[in-house]
């Protein structure tokens, strides 16, 4: 989910970057954050392969020693959509200065409960990435899991996450194609027969193909894409990170070093 604050008459075509339904849906769910057989028990699951390529990426990035328990320490990252925290809180362990943002005050509720409960300090805020380029914040990493996909205008929204990517920065986004294979597998198969996400999470049409995202993030300024893709082994009943783009999968790509940027 995008980060917002909404009144509840919006529509998706007032805000591109913001679809109240989705919002309302992810708050109805607040509670099942950090059940890891609740419903978003699939997150829980792609949680490692993605914390890896985030923390690879990073670090190849930054040229950073990837070997230390913190890697990350000295930046600053951004959770885009966080939830209840799952991407948050390794980020913060991994030693970046986290600010976490999401829409439903619900969600950000049980993310500052749980961060306090862990004695970890995460900025978390009921904002949206509008008033963060407002406030002409900027964050050596900004990280969108399993958001473009769930918003009217993913250009516009991309372009917004861009903005606030540091000079030299790195952008993670995360997210499904949109393949034949895509829908029997995250949509039939995930919601319908195995029931491992509530039915109606996801739309077909608002799944992203890489060549889209690819020229999205390019129009907004960030270069040298990198993908990978996440799938399932359901025999044992792990995901890990491979070239395999057809469903489910993950880019990052970098803001130039500009010079005159502080």
């Amino acid at each position: 989910m995008t980060a917002a604050n909404h009144q509840p008459n919006e529509t998706p075509t007032a805000n591109a970057t913001l679809d109240p339904e989705e919002v309302q849906r992810f708050s109805r769910l607040a509670s099942e954050w950090w059940n890891p057989n609740g419903k978003f028990r699939p997150l829980h699951q792609i949680g490692p392969p993605r914390l890896s390529f985030i923390r690879d990426r990073v670090v190849a990035n930054f040229n950073l020693d990837a070997r230390g328990l913190r890697p990350l320490a000295g930046l600053t990252a951004l959770d885009v959509g966080c939830g209840g925290g799952l991407v948050a809180e390794p980020l913060s362990r991994m030693g970046a200065t986290v600010t976490a943002i999401d829409p439903s005050e619900r969600n950000v509720a049980i993310a500052k409960s749980h961060a306090e409960a862990q004695k970890l300090d995460i900025d978390y805020r009921a904002v949206r990435v509008e008033d963060l380029v407002a406030e002409g914040r900027k964050f050596d990493v900004v990280a969108c899991l399993e958001v473009v996909e769930h918003v009217p205008d993913p250009e516009k929204f991309i372009a917004e996450c861009a903005a606030l990517v540091r000079s030299g920065g790195v952008a993670i986004f995360s997210t499904l194609n949109r393949t034949f294979k895509a829908w029997a597998l995250a949509i039939v198969g995930a919601e319908y027969v195995l029931g491992w996400l509530p039915r109606g999470t996801h739309q077909w049409d608002r799944f992203i193909t890489p060549e889209e995202l690819a020229r999205y993030t390019k129009a907004a300024g960030l270069i040298n894409p990198h993908f990978e893709g996440i799938s399932y082994n359901p025999l044992k009943d792990v995901w890990t990170l491979n070239p395999d783009t057809d469903v489910n999968y993950l880019m990052s790509a970098h803001k130039p070093i500009v010079l005159a940027e502080t």
